[in-house]
């Protein structure tokens, strides 16, 4: 016969599995989000408007990788100070199938703009898979998430219709401002 405690410990981990499964991955960082918006005007003061040299290139794709190392320490932070596993089983995974795939769009339609001297289109192309990411890995988080992933798409159609001499602007309001606004929201709503 199979000792209580045995069983008990059985029936407690597949409770906390289930509850895993079901629950929302909120380990996002509002405060690294803000420290990535800041670093995102500070980008669109750097770069310049989008043109021809490939400096303007380099230095959003800097901002990209520093914002990337930003967003990945502050929700390892936050994950771990609130005792979130950020294990494949979790909420975190579902919000990675969703996050990812734009982002991996956006990095291929980045080289095909650069090699056909649309470059100055970018900051359009950007802001709207970026906010397709959060959208669509926002589905397994809090419900502002999505809600900021469609605030960058309409961005988006801005910056697509605007001339693209404005691309660094838009980026600033898009990386920056929003990244700013939402990122406070959710520091104060959900803890950081």
């Amino acid at each position: 016969m199979e000792r209580l405690d045995v069983r008990a410990a059985e029936n407690l981990r597949y409770i906390r599995d289930t509850m895993s499964r079901a629950g929302e991955f909120t380990a996002l960082p509002g405060r690294g989000g803000m420290a990535m918006g800041a670093t995102a005007i500070a980008a669109a003061f750097v770069s310049g408007p989008p043109g021809a040299s490939p400096r303007w290139l380099l230095v959003w794709l800097i901002e990209a990788a520093l914002a990337a190392a930003i967003g990945l320490t502050t929700l390892t932070r936050k994950a771990a100070r609130a005792g979130t596993p950020l294990s494949f089983a979790a909420p975190a995974y579902r919000f990675a199938l969703g996050y990812l795939p734009p982002l991996v769009a956006g990095l291929a339609l980045t080289a095909v703009f650069a090699a056909s001297g649309l470059v100055a289109r970018l900051p359009g192309c950007w802001l709207l898979l970026y906010g397709t990411a959060l959208a669509s890995g926002g589905a397994s988080t809090a419900r502002i998430v999505p809600i900021m992933g469609v605030c960058f798409m309409a961005l988006s159609v801005a910056a697509f219709v605007a001339p693209a001499a404005w691309g660094q602007w838009w980026l600033a309001a898009g990386f920056g401002g929003l990244h700013i606004g939402f990122g406070w929201v959710i520091a104060r709503r959900y803890g950081g």
